[in-house]
């Protein structure tokens, strides 16, 4: 199985780290990844994106034009990513940065309110983990085991300390993300 995922936002989200800790999950799991960030000089608030494959066999390119799952946490990021979902895929969006969500009713939509959930558990460094749970729940890429693994590996050991709050944001992701289409 292969899963072609973009995940875009505004820098300083945790969009990029969003990804590599995906990717890394996938190499725990000994898939074949990919993991190819795109931003402009500006990185923080500035548009950030990360296209990550994970797959059981080769990948032939990172290159991709549509995408099986779409992770937008922004506007521009929604009006720029949710045309290029492929029909009967996923599209997750965090309902604090978008004011109008995609009216498509080929793929399937979910809302997660990261951003509200990361002032509950008062620390917004776990907002791209509680997304990334989301992810997981909707879309079991890699599993959670092979995601605490990857926070060993792809963490500086100063901030292994970190990876239980870590983990417990990816289990609240996953109970918050709702489905809207």
């Amino acid at each position: 199985m292969k899963t072609e995922i973009i995940i875009s936002g505004f820098g300083g989200q945790g969009v990029l780290s969003m990804g590599k800790i995906l990717a890394y999950s996938g190499l725990m799991e000994n898939k074949e990844v990919t993991w190819m960030p795109a931003y402009g000089p500006e990185q923080r608030g500035g548009t950030a994106n990360v296209t990550v494959i994970v797959s059981d066999e080769r990948i032939s390119s990172p290159i991709l034009s549509k995408y099986d799952v779409a992770i937008v946490l922004n506007q521009p990021s929604m009006d720029k990513f949710a045309p290029k979902v492929k029909p009967g895929g996923i599209l997750i969006y965090d309902g604090y940065g978008i004011m109008t969500p995609t009216d498509r009713k080929d793929i399937h939509v979910y809302r997660i309110n990261a951003m509200d959930k990361a002032a509950e558990m008062k620390n917004s460094k776990v907002f791209n983990m509680i997304v990334l749970g989301g992810l997981l729940k909707v879309a079991p890429v890699v599993s959670t085991d092979g995601l605490n693994k990857a926070l060993f590996k792809s963490l500086p050991e100063r901030h292994h300390g970190l990876i239980p709050l870590n983990m417990q944001a990816v289990e609240e992701g996953m109970k918050i993300i709702e489905q809207t289409v």
